[in-house]
């Protein structure tokens, strides 16, 4: 069985030192020169690390600074996103958060730069490390990097004591980077080895008091002072009673509870995973994470090592480091089903329980007024007289009937347009609004995209925050080539959707070409999910009865658990007969709201546009019209 830890704790890890924005080269096989654009997470390995066990159900918190600045900011954000504690990260108001660039030259060459001069984290000192904190933890996770400089080699080893003391495990990253040891320029920021006598001897003092020491083939010769694997474990096992975790790249890891035997095929292995190299940054941290997870929790140690090698393979066959981490639900989903796909990253069924368990989240509740309507006002604007140019503002006025409604509780969102709803996102955004963005063009029948076809460049645009929503007219029943022309347009949008990393809403209408029966809708989203589309959310017309929403629910359950669920759209219908339809939606727990427009605003644009009521007057109609329908929403789902 793998090494237990002490006391009951509030946490079970956490993790001290270095902690990055990284900025990683988005295309493959380019030289950093020549990189035209970058893709941004945290990072840095105790960082990547607190990530990592949060996302395989550890709790974790992470010790280290920040900047005050955007770039930390948003390192406290993601941190808080993911699960970590962040009651250990320190706001440095004189320095800035560091960075990493890094770009992806092939599968053996990887040039990153450490902007680190003077750098937030590089400060970290004694004064950071809580001695409460640190003991509230089952361990301690310390890495080699930080102990190159006093300051934050005494911020270490004064939380190594509090472990210690407290009967915490101390876990080591050997995590070896010459150049942060001052053994190489700043371009050789991908070198992983360079002898040297003087840090070998300074880590050695580091290992009697640790519980658990990882590293690769190098960082074990670094560490020991030997460029000869088995002498340089035996030389660790002389100095500490750890247990060693070896890593050995492709071949896995070995693990060594006790004496090294004489073959280092002889420790402890766990099931190893061939996977296609694309990027090896990050792939020793979440292979630690993997590690963790099962040592912590009492695993036995082959567990412990298969957890980790899978994590890693993880990591390794992806371009990022800390997004990249496997949550539990992924991880158990590939021991049980593997992949047919070497480069996991290729893999959609992998891919899908890694977006839907690492989005961020969404509230259980989703009440918007849509006003994304284009065609729609324009028609009421001409009636009225009035120019096109008067849609924008309105749409403004709309957006403030959701903020008095709302009136900053969660849960309330709209639906707006780049066409005429430009100044009102701004507007949305200011209230902390969910808001989904339309991609078709209006009233298209085969789907068509509005402006451009090449949805991904289009999205490149979007705020991740952003909700990408298409409708379809699409029937079960209509010809067979109609029916593949449209499913294919959304599929594209799909896959767009996935790489770019936006939540995709799919808005389908039978009922405008067709009869619409208690299996019509349910059968249009099985031959959807059948091509693999599987939308964040479901925007659908009301159903006759409760059975209709059944058939909708089983293929949504059958088909994607991860599914977020359903919101009703309204088609302009009176008040009472959307009563009527959200009480037909009580005892359904995909249905999670509704997405309503012109039943909320057309009476105000008619008047509005035409000059018979001010401002204050339309924000109050479309305000009263909006609380309406939420109240019977509540009371209906009570």
């Amino acid at each position: 069985m793998a090494s237990g830890t002490g006391s009951k704790a509030a946490l079970d890890v956490i993790t001290v030192g270095r902690c990055s924005v990284d900025l990683y080269g988005q295309q493959i096989g380019s030289r950093l020169e020549d990189i035209s654009s970058f893709a941004k997470s945290v990072g840095g390995c105790p960082s990547n690390i607190a990530i990592g066990t949060a996302r395989l159900g550890l709790k974790s918190a992470v010790i280290t600074r920040v900047g005050d600045e955007q770039m930390g900011r948003y390192v406290h954000e993601q941190m808080a996103r993911e699960g970590v504690a962040t009651q250990g990260i320190t706001t440095d108001p004189q320095r800035l958060t560091s960075l990493v660039l890094l770009s992806v030259e092939n599968d053996k060459t990887f040039p990153l730069i450490f902007y680190r001069d003077n750098c937030a984290d590089s400060a970290l000192c004694e004064a950071d490390i809580d001695e409460k904190f640190v003991a509230s933890a089952a361990a301690l996770l310390v890495t080699g990097t930080h102990f190159a400089r006093p300051l934050n080699d005494a911020a270490q080893r004064k939380a190594m004591r509090i472990a210690k003391a407290n009967g915490r495990k101390i876990c080591f990253d050997i995590d070896y980077r010459p150049n942060l040891w001052g053994l190489a320029g700043h371009g050789a920021g991908e070198e992983r080895y360079i002898k040297s006598d003087k840090v070998s001897e300074h880590i050695k003092t580091v290992l009697p008091d640790c519980d658990l020491i990882v590293g690769t083939e190098e960082e074990v010769h670094i560490a020991a002072g030997s460029e000869d694997t088995l002498t340089a474990l035996k030389t660790i096992r002389s100095l500490s009673s750890a247990t060693i975790v070896l890593k050995r790249g492709p071949m896995g890891c070995a693990v060594y509870p006790g004496a090294i035997p004489n073959r280092l095929e002889d420790g402890i292995v766990g099931q190893g995973f061939p996977i296609e190299v694309y990027n090896v940054l990050g792939a020793g941290d979440a292979f630690f994470s993997g590690f963790l997870r099962g040592w912590l929790k009492n695993e036995p140690l082959e567990t412990c090592a298969t957890y980790a090698n899978a994590c890693g393979a993880f990591a390794v066959s992806r371009l990022l480091c800390s997004p990249e981490i496997p949550t539990w639900d992924e991880l158990q989903y590939f021991l049980k089903h593997g992949s047919p796909h070497k480069a996991l990253r290729k893999d959609e069924a992998i891919n899908h329980v890694h977006w839907a368990t690492t989005r961020r989240e969404q509230p259980p509740k989703l009440l918007a007024l849509a006003i994304d309507h284009r065609i729609q006002l324009e028609a009421i604007a001409d009636n009225a007289g009035a120019p096109h140019e008067r849609i924008a503002p309105f749409k403004r006025l709309a957006i403030a009937a959701i903020g008095r409604v709302a009136n900053g509780r969660p849960g309330f969102g709209t639906l707006l347009d780049d066409t005429y709803g430009r100044d009102a996102m701004f507007d949305a955004a200011k209230l902390g609004l969910w808001v989904a963005r339309p991609l078709e063009q209006p009233g298209s029948r085969p789907l068509r995209f509005e402006f451009t076809q090449d949805v991904g460049a289009r999205l490149v645009e979007w705020p991740v925050t952003h909700t990408i929503k298409c409708l379809a007219f699409y029937h079960p029943d209509d010809p067979a080539e109609l029916k593949t022309e449209q499913a294919q347009k959304l599929r594209t949008l799909y896959e767009a959707a996935r790489k770019i990393g936006r939540e995709l809403l799919v808005e389908i209408i039978c009922g405008k070409h067709g009869s619409v029966k208690d299996d019509t809708v349910s059968r249009a989203l099985a031959e959807l999910y059948a091509l693999g589309i599987k939308p964040d959310w479901w925007k659908l017309e009301p159903q006759a009865n409760a059975a209709a929403w059944d058939n909708i629910e089983n293929v949504i359950k059958a088909n994607d658990p991860y599914c977020r669920g359903i919101v009703l759209l309204g088609l302009d219908a009176p008040e009472d007969d959307l009563a009527r339809a959200f009480a037909t939606t009580a005892g359904h727990s995909t249905i999670k709201g509704f997405a309503v427009g012109r039943t909320i605003f057309s009476g105000a644009a008619e008047s509005w546009l035409a000059g018979k009521i001010d401002d204050t007057k339309a924000t109050s109609e479309m305000a009263e019209r909006f609380a309406n329908l939420v109240n019977v929403w509540n009371k209906s789902h009570a």
